[in-house]
């Protein structure tokens, strides 16, 4: 996010909000096809609502996780 993004590391506080970063919905967006081709994981197709960064790595974890019991 900090290169992506040009924002500040001491910014990204598991609790700084989404909007309050400067991303707007577009951003989002693009940003979670970013985590789908680094994490190589597949988002939900409903929409998810994310206001956080906490938001994000909650559904990254949960991803992940779930992704992975799929697999075995």
């Amino acid at each position: 996010m900090v290169k992506q993004f040009d924002l500040k590391l001491e910014d990204l506080t598991p609790d700084a909000s989404l909007k309050g970063l400067g991303l707007d919905s577009l951003s989002v967006i693009e940003f979670t096809f970013i985590l789908e081709d680094e994490l190589k994981i597949t988002m939900p197709e409903e929409n998810v609502k994310l206001k956080t960064l906490q938001d994000v790595v909650g559904l990254v974890d949960k991803l992940i996780a779930e992704q992975k019991d799929a697999a075995q």
